[in-house]
This record gives structure tokens, C-alpha cells and sequence, in this order.
């Protein structure tokens, strides 16, 4: 009798996903000691500790996840190059484009991801929202025009006002902009939810 021959395919394993106070400590973290350092050693400093934080919080994710997430592996670029040319220059402007450098990248990013129909919002998201490619596609559009309106509130902020108040609404403006642009995306996101099983959250 001549056996069957079956290829069983083992269930997929659900991706893991940081926990979400975690993942707040590890974006905060950086900042928090960035906004500690300025105040009292100065900006330079400062810019210093922030490349150095950065580095950590990707070590920590990658020691918990054994992955990095593409956006704050795209953040740390970003902090790394412009930091270093800040130290290496002694220019604090090099660090205040920083955050306009990375939010015109993320809004090209997405911008070349509709022309090219990919869904790298979902890439930038890591798993941590289900929904259908619709909602995907709008989702997209309006998180590129906010990403582009971050840059040129940046621009505006560090050209006009002075590095200490700078620093504050990096510190303290930025986060809450992005989080109320993001909670007022629940009802787009409710609508074209899809039944997917979340991420695991383990961590």
C-alpha cells in the first residue's frame, strides 16, 4: 500500500506587536531626554542624547520583537544623519529641519505607495490596523497631506520663534497634533474595519 503523501501548513503564527504603553516609552523616551538635556547642558548635547536614545529604543524593540519596525528604524535614520551633521557643524538649524526632512519623507513615501497602488501605510502601522484596501488608500491620503503640514508648521516654528520655544513644541507639540489627527481617524477606520484577528500583545 503506497502511502498519501501530506503537506500539512502549520497555521500562521500571529506577528507580535509591542505593547502599548511600551511602545509610548519607547518613543517618548528619546524625546523626553532630548527636552532634560537642552535645559540644562544645551542643544548640542542634547542632539547628542537623542541620537543615542534612538539607537537604544531600536535595540530595545528588536531585543522584544527580533524585528524593527520600519517606522522608527526610518526616525533613527533621519535623527542619526541630521545629528551628526549638527555636531559636526555646531549648527543647531541642522537638527530644527530634522523633523520637516522626515515628515516630507514619510509624505513621499506615501504619496509614491498610491501611484504605485502599495500599501505602505500598512507597512508604517507594523500590523496594528485592519482594514480593508479602500480604507487603506484613503487612510493614505489624508495621513501624507498631515505629514505635510507638520513639516511646514516646522518650518514656520524654528524660523520665526526662538530654539528654546522650539524645542518645547517639539517636545510637547508635535505628539499631541499627531494623536488627535490619529483619534480623528476613527470613524474612517471603524467603517472600513475588516474582521482580521489583531497582533499578538505579548510584550
Amino acid at each position: 500500500m503506497t502511502g498519501t503523501n501530506v503537506t500539512e501548513t502549520a497555521p500562521p503564527t500571529s506577528r507580535k506587536a509591542l505593547n502599548p504603553i511600551v511602545k509610548l516609552v519607547l518613543e517618548l523616551g528619546p524625546l523626553a531626554l532630548f527636552f532634560g538635556v537642552y535645559s540644562k547642558l544645551g542643544i548640542f548635547a542634547a542632539t547628542g542624547v537623542l541620537m543615542a536614545g534612538v539607537m537604544v529604543t531600536l535595540g530595545a524593540s528588536y531585543a522584544m520583537l527580533r524585528r524593527i519596525p520600519i517606522m522608527p528604524l526610518v526616525t533613527a535614520a533621519i535623527v542619526l544623519i541630521f545629528g551628526s551633521l549638527t555636531l559636526f557643524f555646531h549648527d543647531e538649524t541642522l537638527i530644527k529641519i530634522k523633523p520637516t526632512a522626515l515628515y516630507l519623507l514619510f509624505a513621499a513615501a506615501l504619496f509614491t505607495g498610491l501611484a504605485l497602488n502599495k500599501p505602505i501605510l500598512k507597512i508604517l502601522f507594523d500590523g496594528a490596523l485592519h482594514v480593508t484596501e479602500e480604507g487603506w488608500r484613503r487612510l493614505t491620503w489624508r495621513w501624507a497631506f498631515f505629514f505635510i503640514a507638520l513639516a511646514v508648521l516646522n518650518e514656520i516654528v524654528w524660523r520665526s520663534q526662538t530654539t528654546d520655544l522650539w524645542v518645547k513644541f517639539k517636545t510637547f507639540g508635535f505628539l499631541p497634533l499627531t494623536l488627535l489627527f490619529a483619534l480623528a481617524q476613527a470613524p474612517l477606520i471603524m467603517r472600513y474595519e475588516t474582521k482580521e484577528d489583531a497582533p499578538g500583545n505579548d510584550l
